[in-house]
């Protein structure tokens, strides 16, 4: 029976692995578009927002309800100790991807200024919450922006969750 709880946790520590490295390429999709903007791609773009959407939210929570004690995981045990602030961190991560699948669709064709962040514009967030307040607020802003927002949110999770 250890046997078998063992392998489980160890899979599902598999399955969130996979899942991040899988988010990370597509963050590293959307940033090179940012950085080049001639490379930009709509269907591409949406591609990696999508991909983001759908391992972030209630998917990426239910990957850590438990504690999985696996020397493979990174996992902190804080997780559990602050599961609604875990949870908040999940769905923000959603919705920026939902905001940029938004964006991929709005803009078929090449990158648009209406994308890209204005010089001097705020980037709000920081190191300990990276929440906007509403979709309003989230649609209204530059795709730019809300991708810099959704890196913020990667970073405070791993500062508050992830052990070294």
């Amino acid at each position: 029976m250890l046997a078998a709880v063992s392998t489980a946790e160890e899979d599902i520590v598999a399955i969130r692995q996979a899942d991040m490295k899988a988010m990370a390429a597509a963050a590293k999709t959307i940033s090179g578009m940012f950085k080049d903007s001639t490379t930009y791609k709509a269907s591409e773009f949406k591609w990696a927002a999508d991909t983001i959407r759908d391992k972030s939210g209630g998917v990426l929570s239910a990957h850590f309800a438990s504690a999985a004690d696996s020397r493979q995981s990174k996992a902190g045990p804080s997780i559990l100790n602050e599961r609604d602030r875990f949870d908040r961190i999940a769905n923000d991560l959603r919705d920026y991807a939902v905001a940029l699948d938004a964006a991929a669709q709005k803009n078929p064709g090449p990158m648009t200024a209406s994308m890209r962040m204005k010089p001097g514009e705020a980037m709000g967030g920081g190191p300990f919450g990276t929440h906007v307040r509403n979709e309003r607020e989230l649609s209204a802003m530059p795709a730019e922006h809300a991708f810099h927002l959704m890196l913020q949110t990667c970073t405070t999770c791993h500062t508050r969750f992830r052990m070294e």
